[in-house]
């Protein structure tokens, strides 16, 4: 299942306790970047100035932002016949994440980004020596490859990661303002094939960087890309940022997709982004989920995700679906959800399930997943059945 799968990507790289993401999205340190300075015609004093980040390997030039953040990448692209880089810093989101390449993952620390590694991607990262900034330092770069005189990748690291540009012209941009940023990035999601190209295109690159911008333009811009006439993909992955980055904004956001978006496929996903969320109500919106959702399949997830998410305080909701729910399916989905369970709370009401439930599609059910726990109670279970 694709979200399964990003419940242990977002795990790894947010340091949940839950898809999340998660969507809970979780505390981890910011990542921090040793690695030494070293250019290739640039100068290196130019380098140390404060908004500069570590840029090896690259024909540098700083350049102030002009009339707006927009019109300034146009005019430096217009000109980029061949690859370049142009990069910029604003204020990143409160919380100890940092974000560094996946080609330097190091235990745990961010080392240089390699920005012309092919297939090169973005990770959240933990850093393991207990150095954290302080948050209103914190700057997140965003950065823009150019080619034929338009932009063809969008990236995102850490301040104090190392930039290795691969030798190409690198313009960093002074003066960038975070409202104009998330502005520029929205027009590259609006008007990409975000659809097509998936996570690899120039939209997940923007849609990041936007969820990492600090300024609550960002909340605005990722509620556009939820409302109901955006693509299906696109809603997705904005609820998913919503749960991961977005707070409070982001909870009331997902709060009220889950109430209103028409696809099931979208509310399955926004009770993913609610698992990932560090939010109070969160958990109490994916219970409502798991109740009163029309959709068997969102019914289905929340439960799943409500396993991952809350333990304990789950265990009514799932008990209550394998009671209650008219669909056999979700009543089977919520046997599996209490196999997902510490044990301490799973094998007992798997065993209670097995022994009691009137359907024998659910009793059935319960029966499989004690044989997968490796329990002493469920063997001690099994030879009781067999005697009888």
């Amino acid at each position: 299942m694709r979200e399964e799968r990003m419940l242990l990507a977002v795990r790894k790289t947010l340091g949940l306790a839950m898809i999340v993401a998660g969507i809970s999205i979780a505390a981890v340190q910011i990542a921090k970047c040793g690695a030494p300075l070293r250019l290739g015609q640039a100068n290196p004093a130019s380098v140390q100035a404060s908004e500069t980040p570590r840029i090896a390997n690259a024909k540098l030039e700083t350049r102030a932002v002009g009339v707006s953040l927009d019109a300034t990448l146009h005019e430096i692209a217009a000109a980029a016949e061949k690859p370049e880089w142009v990069g910029y810093a604003v204020e990143e989101i409160a919380g100890e994440r940092g974000v560094c390449c996946d080609n330097n993952w190091n235990d745990g620390n961010c080392g240089t980004c390699r920005l012309e590694r092919e297939n090169g991607g973005t990770t959240n990262t933990t850093h393991s020596d207990g150095n954290v900034k302080l948050e209103g330092d914190r700057q997140l770069v965003v950065l823009y490859r150019l080619e034929a005189k338009q932009v063809v990748k969008i990236r995102v690291a850490s301040e104090d990661c190392t930039l290795d540009a691969g030798g190409l012209p690198f313009v960093w941009l002074t003066g960038a303002k975070a409202p104009e940023s998330v502005a520029l990035l929205a027009t590259f999601l609006r008007n990409s094939n975000f659809e097509d190209r998936g996570d690899h295109g120039i939209g997940h690159g923007a849609l990041t960087a936007i969820a990492l911008h600090s300024d609550a333009s960002a909340d605005r811009a990722l509620e556009s890309f939820v409302s109901p006439e955006q693509h299906v993909g696109l809603r997705r992955q904005a609820a998913f940022w919503m749960g991961a980055a977005r707070g409070k904004a982001g909870l009331v956001a997902l709060q009220h997709m889950a109430k209103t978006d028409p696809s099931s496929d979208v509310r399955a996903h926004v009770a993913f982004a609610l698992s990932v969320s560090r939010e109070a109500g969160a958990l109490e919106e994916m219970i409502r989920m798991a109740h009163d959702d029309s959709s068997s399949h969102v019914r289905e997830q929340a439960l799943f995700w409500l396993a991952q998410k809350a333990g304990k305080k789950a265990v009514g909701t799932i008990t209550g679906a394998i009671d209650n729910d008219p669909d056999t399916e979700v009543k089977k989905k919520a046997v599996f959800a209490l196999s997902q369970l510490p044990k301490d709370e799973g094998v007992p009401k798997l065993i209670e399930v097995a022994q009691t439930n009137r359907n024998p599609a659910v009793r059935k059910q319960a029966m499989f997943w004690l044989g997968q726990s490796n329990d002493p109670r469920a063997l001690q279970f099994f030879e009781k059945v067999l005697t009888r």
